[in-house]
């Protein structure tokens, strides 16, 4: 902490030599959707000035615009040929300048003298292969909507078709799917699970590692996902690190009670500033919202660090390079003499030690070779690590120690695609995907278990040990071809194979689209998916036979989905807009016990540990259905608002063939979102902000306990022939978010202020039922009630 107060000094001390302005530099870049290449001589015009400001692009396709009064601005970007691009609400600060990367789309009917026009399409993913259940997201709207604790998979709660799990993780549940589901991506690199305190095979956590200050427009999918995508049933998160700024160096400083304490540099790497580096390091603050008595879930103090970057090097004629990477740690001691009962993560009665680091780093190279191409390849290593040990407390105040977790996987892949644009109407896309998984595994257990020896203590049981590699290879080929200005079809074919047990799974994929009327889209699509099992399952140790011990389930076949998705846009005016989707997911090849049982592995992955059952066979299946609404005012005239509404039901059969409720059927999901601004002072540079956010949820499915045979036998358990029987209350919860934001006239300074009343209303959320061996009675743990999130951030 003292390496880090020096820092924070530094910086703070940094800001008073910077020389005053009035108004603030807005740059980027131009350049061809389909074919990446930079567009010379394309027009920016700052429409929200009197009179206009403009320029136009380089020969690298980059532009700057000096000057630009702090507000909210709109640009029209037009180029002969193209359809022109009207970009509202950009936010110019006097703290940072406001970097753009634009893409605009060229026209099937060329006129001369004619520019295309067509306003924005904000909802739209970056991908242009991603056509439907796709859309992108921003570091505003992740900072600006209230409850979202700075997490971008907090974030994704809000949209149409999604459900966070639970208020003590960001686990995120999309159309009804189990969070192992979801692929998450870095600079087009699947990554492990970028949250701390993770654990083998999920994909949430308690706080996230990804630092969303670092962040560019990314793109989030729900189903049916373009041919490059593998290896995923659920969604995708396909994000990437921004460039930092190579003309000059800016500094920010952050304080919040989830991301804690954080500071950010970034600038030009060398003086002719075609290079740029851009670097946070952050340390975990709750221990100052454990000290204040605000409830975090739990009385333990989670500890946490980071350490995120990316550097860009200068183009060459070998092409541009550019190094990322992400370094986290965790721990938290559960001491069970400082528990409550009510604890979300821990028992009274247990002792537990959590450890968890994650690692990341890749080499990004993207080259120009020929007219309309290029080649990108990302190369990458990764490690995530993860220690669990639990003690059992004895009435005499001993300890016994019962459970001993060691996981570490580490991880190289290679991505490599090239993309050619060869004329308006087709852009082909093919690349392949290699990824080797080195894995070190091993879980001992006691917990519950006899002495058969006769030392006086239970015996050790290996549930899990492998030591060993793996890989998993990817191809793909997908390409999008325009009929006209109004038809487009994108067709693509995906390709996965395993070698441990030799298995292999061949996707189509496909999706129409049918602008109908400049206000209408239609859109159909389709998609096959596969995934491999979740590892702690697939290399599970089960005891065949007295003292010999087999992993069952290392010859589980992928898991198969087929998506079908129909959607119609609605662009109501330049603000407003609403978007209806309804798909239907049928789901096979479901890992389920061999003997008849109500188990499915498609009711796992939304906690820190997988169930501990060997022998599977894929034999088990599921279906998702629904429909989802929303209703979106894009920020203009000072506010915003969105309503998302989903409505579906999620199914599942086991080895026993009765088909029962999964354990992510809400049934039904409505977020409502809205948010004002409020200019003050004399010219209007700073504004009050409020927001707020809304959430109404069915509640969960749950196996009922069999109080009786668990008072007998001192351990909880299940009436699993009644799974998934019984409902939990439904979900309500209500937030509201106050802000300040200061724009400094004398300094190139600016700060945000914001205070976010999480459930405001402290409404009881049921969290689990569950037996408690101390009353031996079966009790209600209820999730976290009002909390007040703070954040504060200067950019200088």
């Amino acid at each position: 902490m003292k390496h880090l107060t020096l820092v924070f000094v530094l910086f703070f001390s940094s800001f008073f030599t910077i020389a005053a302005q009035e108004g603030q530099t807005v740059k980027g870049s131009v350049v061809d959707q389909q074919s990446e290449l930079p567009i010379i001589g394309a027009t920016i015009e700052l429409l929200t000035v009197d009179p206009v400001m403009g320029t136009v692009t380089d020969l690298d396709g980059y532009f700057s615009i000096d000057d630009v009064p702090v507000g909210r601005h709109q640009l029209r970007i037009s180029y002969l040929g193209y359809s022109s691009v009207t970009i509202p609400n950009v936010l110019v600060t006097s703290g940072k300048q406001v970097d753009l990367n634009i893409g605009l789309e060229e026209s099937i009917v060329q006129m001369n003298e004619v520019v295309v026009t067509s306003k924005v399409e904000k909802w739209k993913a970056q991908n242009e292969m991603a056509t439907i259940s796709a859309r992108s997201f921003n570091l505003e709207e992740v900072t600006r909507f209230s409850g979202g604790r700075n997490d971008v998979a907090r974030l994704a709660g809000s949209f149409a078709g999604v459900a966070v799990a639970d208020d003590s993780r960001n686990d995120i549940v999309i159309r009804g799917n189990a969070p192992t589901g979801v692929l998450w991506r870095l600079n087009g690199i699947p990554i492990p699970n970028p949250n701390h305190f993770s654990t083998l095979g999920t994909t949430g956590g308690p706080v996230s590692a990804l630092n969303p200050n670092l962040l560019k427009t990314s793109d989030f999918l729900t189903s049916a996902f373009p041919a490059e995508y593998g290896n995923a049933l659920a969604g995708v998160f396909d994000i990437g690190f921004r460039s930092g700024n190579k003309d000059q160096h800016e500094f920010t400083m952050q304080l919040a009670a989830f991301s804690g304490l954080e500071a950010m540099a970034e600038g030009p790497l060398t003086k002719d500033k075609n290079s740029s580096f851009l670097v946070s390091y952050r340390h975990s603050f709750v221990e100052l919202a454990d000290a204040t008595g605000i409830p975090v879930g739990t009385n333990a103090t989670p500890n946490y660090r980071d350490l995120s970057f990316n550097v860009d090097f200068a183009k060459t004629k070998a092409g541009k390079f550019s190094i990322f990477g992400i370094a986290a740690t965790s721990d938290i001691d559960f001491l069970g003499d400082e528990i409550d009962e009510d604890d979300l993560f821990a028992s009274p009665n247990e002792d537990a030690y959590v450890k968890s680091q994650l690692g990341i780093v890749g080499l990004k190279h993207n080259i120009i070779v020929g007219d309309g191409a290029y080649i990108r390849t990302v190369v990458s290593a990764s490690t995530s690590r993860n220690n669990f040990d639990q003690d059992n407390l004895n009435s005499d105040g001993g300890k016994l120690r019962v459970t001993e977790v060691e996981d570490i996987t580490d991880t190289y892949s290679l991505s490599s695609y090239f993309n050619k644009k060869f004329n308006a109407q087709f852009t082909l896309r093919t690349g392949i995907m290699a990824q080797h998984f080195q894995l070190d595994t091993r879980v001992d257990d006691r917990d519950d278990l006899p002495d058969t020896n006769g030392d006086g203590e239970p015996d050790w049981v290996t549930l899990r040990d492998f030591e060993g590699g793996m890989n998993l290879m990817q191809a793909f080929a997908q390409g999008v071809y325009r009929f006209t200005d109004e038809w487009s079809l994108q067709l693509g074919l995906h390709a996965q194979y395993l070698d441990i047990n030799d298995t292999y799974a061949v996707e189509p994929r496909a999706a129409l689209n049918w602008q109908v009327h400049p206000q209408h889209r239609l859109s159909l699509g389709y998609g096959l998916h596969h995934q491999m099992q979740p590892l702690p399952v697939f290399f599970f140790t089960e005891e065949v036979s007295p003292g010999v011990y087999e992993r069952t389930n290392e010859g589980l076949d992928f898991t198969r989905s087929h998506h079908f998705v129909l959607g119609h846009d609605w662009r109501i005016n330049e603000s407003w807009r609403t978007k209806l989707e309804v798909y239907y997911q049928d789901i096979s090849d479901v890992p389920v016990e061999i003997n008849s049982s109500s188990f499915s592995l498609l009711n796992a992955g939304a906690d820190f540990v997988f169930p501990e059952l060997g022998s599977l066979i894929n034999e088990g299946t599921g279906i998702n259905y629904g429909t989802e609404l929303t209703i979106e005012k894009f920020f203009s005239k000072g506010y915003y608002g969105l309503l998302t509404a989903s409505v579906f039901d999620s199914r599942y059969e086991g080895s026993d063939g009765v088909e029962r409720n999964t354990a992510f059927n809400n049934g039904y999901v409505v977020n409502v979102l809205a948010g004002k601004e409020f200019k003050i002072g004399k010219d209007k540079r700073n504004a009050i902000t409020f927001d707020m956010k809304a959430t109404r949820a069915g509640g969960r499915y749950y196996t009922p306990v069999n109080l009786e045979a668990s008072q007998f036998a001192g351990v909880e358990v299940l009436q699993d022939d009644l799974a998934y029987s019984e409902r939990h209350d439904p979900y309500f919860r209500l937030d509201v978010k106050f802000g300040y934001q200061l724009n400094s006239k004398k300094r190139r300074m600016s700060q945000q202020f914001f205070i976010d009343l999480q459930n405001v209303t402290d409404n009881e959320n049921i969290f689990v039922r569950r037996y408690n061996e101390q009353t031996n009675e079966v009790n209600d743990v209820y999730q976290s009630g009002f909390f007040p999130d703070i954040l504060y951030r200067i950019q200088f």
